[in-house]
């Protein structure tokens, strides 16, 4: 925050922010577009162990389990269990204080080179996220051991997010179903998210290219996760974000339209 040495600039500087936000073009309620988006993902399983596996499925921090079908700890304070139901099918299950976060069933093609993931998230709100993967397998392996690319997605569910004027020409990005809120100055500094769900030392930062254009850092506990970059079309009916996860090699695109 820029400190100003009279009173009179102070008030001017906040009336002036507070005008800005209310007209920031970003506000607004906002409904991903599946057909428009393009979701990317890769991860990696290795055998690390009798019956254990380590799983990566981005951001440099495997989770390594035992599959007997029991809860085992996972990152951010958050516990998953896989289970084998026939060696082509493994069924997995991740739980965040007891309550179940996620479920997804991996399914193995007869020649071993593709991979179907029914995965779905149940937010907080008591709503699901439905999303259905293919995946190729990109490096050698036995089974589900290896490295492996999506290839197509399909999303089942409405998803949605709120823009609001925050202090100071800041903006509040919300997540209704997760509960979610991370309000950006736009200064350069850090902002946490919050929300009774949220991992402890998630923050964002954040700053404006240009009137269109938001260019936003998300990290955990300092380290960096995530770079967005968020672009407004002309008429102002479309927002694309483009994600960059650390760890992979392409973005995910999400495309919303304005409600």
């Amino acid at each position: 925050m820029v400190k100003r040495t009279f009173q009179s600039l102070l008030v001017a500087c906040l009336v002036t922010g507070a005008v800005r936000a209310a007209n920031d073009p970003f506000v607004g309620k906002w409904k991903l577009n599946p057909s428009k988006s393009t979701l990317t993902d890769e991860m990696k399983v290795e055998a690390v162990g009798p019956n254990k596996y380590a799983f990566d499925f981005g951001g440099g921090n495997p989770v390594t389990v035992v599959a007997d079908g029991t809860q085992q700890p996972a990152n951010f304070g958050t516990t998953m269990s896989v289970a084998f139901e026939d060696p082509n099918t493994w069924k997995f299950v991740g739980k965040k204080d007891d309550r179940i976060g996620s479920t997804a069933t991996w399914r193995l093609s007869e020649d071993g080179k593709t991979l179907s993931d029914a995965f779905t998230v149940y937010q907080p709100n008591g709503s699901k996220l439905q999303l259905d993967y293919v995946y190729k397998r990109t490096t050698p392996g036995s089974g589900f051991v290896g490295t492996w690319e999506s290839t197509s997605e399909k999303v089942d569910s409405v998803y949605e997010v709120q823009i609001q004027p925050y202090e100071g020409g800041g903006l509040s990005f919300i997540n209704p179903a997760q509960e979610a809120t991370t309000n950006i100055k736009f200064d350069g500094k850090d902002y946490a998210t919050v929300g009774p769900n949220v991992p402890a030392g998630s923050v964002s930062c954040g700053s404006r290219v240009s009137e269109s254009t938001l260019e936003i850092t998300d990290k955990m506990k300092d380290k960096v996760t995530s770079t967005r970059q968020l672009r407004l079309s002309a008429d102002l009916k479309t927002l694309t974000v483009t994600v960059h996860p650390v760890g992979r090699s392409k973005p995910n695109i999400l495309v919303f339209d304005r409600e």
